[in-house]
């Protein structure tokens, strides 16, 4: 198992999130940040991170 940077694990989250809602439509915005975030071994403010993300409160760098 290789050690990534934590820009890279929350950037691979959105990645994850956008491809999982084409695909499973029904899935909340909740469900979707709690599964990235265990997925990709999220940190609390990464999570949250999301959460506006989705909201459109926040864009990645």
């Amino acid at each position: 198992m290789s050690v990534q940077p934590k820009k890279e694990n929350l950037r691979k989250a959105v990645k994850w999130i956008g491809e999982t809602k084409k695909f499973e439509p029904g899935k909340t915005n909740q469900k979707l940040v709690e599964e990235a975030a265990l997925t990709f071994n999220l940190s609390p403010s990464d999570t949250e991170f999301l959460y506006r993300f989705l909201r459109g409160e926040a864009e990645l760098d």
